[in-house]
């Protein structure tokens, strides 16, 4: 048995046989594999050299390349992949080495590929970028039936891998998905986000796990702890199946106050809404109890297929969330692409330090096309109900002044077409830089709503990419300079009199709603299944209780200080929850 510690991303508890996802683009970690595996392995590295002469075959044949360099380079590959010795000497390391296909041809082709690097002759030299691109090609027939696999379930799985993309998080298949372990990420990463609106069980940076499991290995996720369980023994098993039971009576107790009104002990109300990526998310949202849509991640509807969303699959997607909700609120966020997150369909240019680059609001200002055909189904259905739009990454006023006036361009194209829309509708923003939370009165001026977002608020405070496993210890919403900005765009929201939400994982976190009340918010918006527990904490709570734990936090210098005292105040009001 073998504990291994992560950070605990997605609560709940998964028991199950694991699936490796490996990735082309990451060296393919080593992982044992039984005598009984060998020959079906030896097959797979056979099927992936025919797959891969086929498919270059094809590939020389429908560019019609008859001679030249590039013919050249066609010719010295499929040399190479027809060699019989090359694919001898990788079947011979699987049967001699039990290892998985995928490690036999990444670590024999590599070696090769670094043999050739090391010579005097550039020509020679240059042989080894063949060796990296062939095993790329063979990679990817290999790993192609392995992500056939995952589309096409039918056993129960919890998944590991170095990373994952939040599309490839977003296309699991619940019923049989149970869990996620990941090497990479961060608790607020975009992938660790999607698992936990999924309500999937994860831990992430648990660094090299992958090679520590075989397929026969059992492995526990517990995504409460953060700890994930490799080839767990019989006690260990029976004492988490104990924990499981016992967090299934707590979900229990939660669901029947599900449609109770989130008010304190002394009668303040508070909001909670929920944030989604896919349009029947906004059902999950209802059932949860929550009050309508304080996040719609709209960048999901350009991720998730092959091709651009039109107007009308843009239109649709919002009418649903809206006739879900009727006279709630919805509050749509336009297109957040970027970073880690990029559409398939056009191509991006590749940043050195893609967080700080063309992302969010400045991919839309560049973007005018892309925006423009969103902000029209964003206006157009906002004639259904109450739709609230929202620019991400504001970092300036000048920014928000140039995203409105886009969107009154597009007001006016509809006006000429008599095409019905809220002309009122409320536009908000996003606070998610330090420029924005210092500079909060005066963009105040200039629309009628705040949403917090502290996932990259605490991000950019504190200089930690909030998706690197490396610095994750970092990374804390309770550093005092956080906290400090969350009080001033508080206070200016408040003295502005605009609207004021908590839209980031923090709005998620138990250990922080009390702090959250203290501080003066009354408006939350966070992932669906998390809404019981979130208003049972504050069906629990008295505002005076809240405002005097703020105050003590106020006074607290270290961001460890004041994790463990919020943790120890949450701890008393609901220890269920840890």
């Amino acid at each position: 048995m073998e504990i291994r510690k992560g950070i605990a991303v997605s609560p709940g508890i998964a028991i199950a046989r694991p699936m490796v996802i490996d990735s082309k683009d990451y060296r393919i970690p080593r992982r044992s594999i039984l005598p009984s595996q060998r020959a079906e392995e030896v097959k797979r590295v056979r099927k992936a050299f025919a797959g891969a002469i086929a498919e270059l075959t094809a590939l020389e044949a429908a560019q019609g390349i008859e001679e030249g360099k590039i013919k050249d380079i066609f010719a010295v590959h499929l040399r190479f992949l027809r060699d019989k010795s090359l694919r001898k000497r990788i079947t011979d390391f699987v049967q001699g080495e039990w290892t998985t296909a995928e490690y036999a041809v990444s670590a024999t082709l590599r070696e090769i590929a670094s043999h050739f690097a090391g010579k005097d002759d550039p020509y020679i030299r240059e042989r080894a970028t063949d060796f990296y691109d062939m095993e790329k090609r063979l990679l990817t027939q290999l790993l192609g039936k392995v992500r056939e696999d995952v589309e096409h379930l039918t056993k129960e799985v919890v998944i590991v891998a170095h990373d994952l993309t939040p599309t490839q998080t977003a296309g699991f298949n619940k019923t049989f998905v149970k869990g996620i372990a990941t090497e990479a990420g961060g608790r607020t990463s975009h992938t660790a986000i999607v698992a936990r609106s999924l309500g999937i069980p994860a831990v992430v940076a648990l660094e090299e796990i992958a090679a520590s499991i075989t397929t026969e290995s059992t492995v526990i996720i517990d995504g409460n702890r953060g700890v994930v369980v490799i080839d767990p023994d019989e006690e260990t098993i029976n004492e988490y199946q104990r924990y499981v039971s016992e967090l299934s009576q707590f979900e229990h107790r939660l669901y029947k106050i599900k449609d109770e009104p989130a008010v304190t002990r002394d009668g303040i109300t508070v909001s909670l809404l929920g944030n989604i990526e896919f349009q029947d998310e906004a059902e999950l949202v209802k059932e949860s109890g929550g009050e309508g849509i304080g996040l719609y991640r709209t960048e999901f509807l350009y991720l998730y297929g092959d091709s651009e969303p039109t107007e009308q699959d843009h239109y649709e997607a919002y009418a649903h969330a809206v006739r879900t909700f009727e006279t709630k609120p919805v509050v749509i966020r336009t297109m957040d692409l970027g970073a880690d997150k990029y559409p398939h369909s056009r191509p991006h240019a590749v940043e050195s330090n893609p967080v700080l680059g063309l992302r969010s609001i400045r991919f839309c200002l560049q973007n005018l096309t892309m925006f423009k055909n969103q902000l029209h189904a964003i206006l157009r259905a906002s004639a259904l109900g109450d739709i609230q739009i929202m620019f991400p990454l504001i970092s300036n006023l000048q920014e928000l002044r140039q995203a409105k006036m886009v969107l009154r361009d597009v007001m006016e194209d509809l006006d000429e077409y008599g095409v019905p829309y809220n002309p009122d509708v409320p536009v908000g923003i996003m606070i998610e830089t330090p420029s924005a939370a210092l500079t909060a009165s005066l963009l105040a001026a200039d629309c009628d709503f705040f949403s917090i977002g502290t996932n990259d608020l605490v991000q950019y405070t504190l200089a930690v990419d909030r998706a690197n496993e490396h610095v994750s210890t970092l990374y804390s919403a309770a550093d005092p300079a956080v906290l400090s900005l969350l009080r001033n765009v508080i206070h200016d929201a408040n003295k502005a009199k605009i609207g004021l939400s908590i839209c980031g994982e923090v709005a998620s976190d138990p250990e922080f709603i009390m702090l959250l009340l203290g501080m003066g918010v009354r408006t939350l918006s966070l992932a669906p299944p998390m809404i019981p527990e979130i208003k049972q904490i504050v069906r629990s709570v008295t505002l005076r209780e809240c405002n005097h734990l703020a105050r003590k936090v106020a006074t607290m210098d270290s961001q460890r200080q004041i994790k463990n005292y919020l943790r120890d105040a949450a701890i008393k009001i609901l220890p269920e929850a840890f």
